[in-house]
């Protein structure tokens, strides 16, 4: 994940493909604009600029990325007249994603341009973005573009136990805090237990409990807005002990994951 809006577009693309050839041709970037804008002043930027600079700089950053050598001017970077950028990335093209929060421009842009879209759910009703999600489907395809290229990414709160009720005593301590601190700037009201049982229900965001019932949440999510092809666990909200972050991460892989990929690829068989 990348704030594109407060970052250069050029430093971003050589960051990335460094990183895809490290790691065999593994990078993506989720290029997002940044939903608190503390880092604004810190780079000089303008709060009013705040859709314009985002705009801007993922036209260059996809500029970069079908051209090593660029020719581009724009309002808020110098231009670029040819130069050659390296080092280039394993994969071709480097997979870029337009992550959102809740504005539908943003929804929009993603599904004209074509690109996947990874949407950022960490509280309500998750259902809720169904109409953005549409919106996004429909404006790809008013677009021209085919149907399996516009997938859906969400980037969800998550962490897994080997109960239901150890997973939420674990995560709920650090949890609060963060966003209690968080709140405290921006004035949220303190995060309490039952709100955050609230948001770990079947309807709520957060995808925290064991294997079993994380997947179940998953096949509801998955239904209610129309598929979902990529689902990233933001575990990292909640100090946690390393033995208790790494028995969660081994539930992802060992658990969690072969269920969700059982019972989707059985449900695609059953549908064909």
């Amino acid at each position: 994940m990348t704030v594109l809006s407060a970052a250069d577009p050029v430093r971003v693309f050589q960051e990335f493909a460094t990183l895809d050839l490290i790691s065999n041709g593994r990078a993506e970037i989720v290029a997002g604009r940044g939903s608190f804008v503390e880092s604004y002043p810190l780079f000089g930027l303008k709060l009013e600029d705040y859709d314009s600079l985002y705009a801007e700089k993922l036209e260059l950053l996809l500029n970069i990325r079908e051209n090593t050598h660029v020719t581009w001017s724009g309002k808020h970077r110098p231009g670029l007249t040819g130069q050659a950028i390296y080092p280039r990335p394993l994969q071709n093209p480097l997979p870029v994603w337009v992550g959102v929060g809740g504005t539908p421009t943003s929804f929009v842009r993603a599904g004209m341009l074509g690109l996947p879209l990874m949407v950022a759910i960490i509280g309500g009703d998750p259902s809720a973005f169904r109409p953005l999600i549409d919106l996004y489907r429909e404006a790809g395809r008013r677009a021209g573009h085919a149907p399996e290229l516009l997938k859906v990414g969400l980037h969800m709160i998550g962490f897994l136990g080997d109960t239901t009720a150890q997973a939420a005593d674990d995560f709920f301590p650090g949890y609060a805090h963060t966003f209690t601190e968080i709140g405290k700037e921006r004035g949220w009201p303190r995060t309490t237990r039952a709100k955050f049982d609230a948001l770990r229900g079947p309807d709520g965001a957060l995808l925290i409990g064991d294997a079993r019932t994380v997947a179940d949440k998953i096949f509801h999510i998955n239904e209610a807005l129309g598929g979902v092809s990529r689902l990233t666990f933001q575990m990292s909200v909640s100090t946690l002990p390393d033995d208790k972050m790494k028995r969660s991460i081994e539930i992802l892989g060992a658990q969690l994951a072969p269920i969700v990929r059982k019972e989707l690829a059985a449900t695609r068989s059953a549908t064909k």
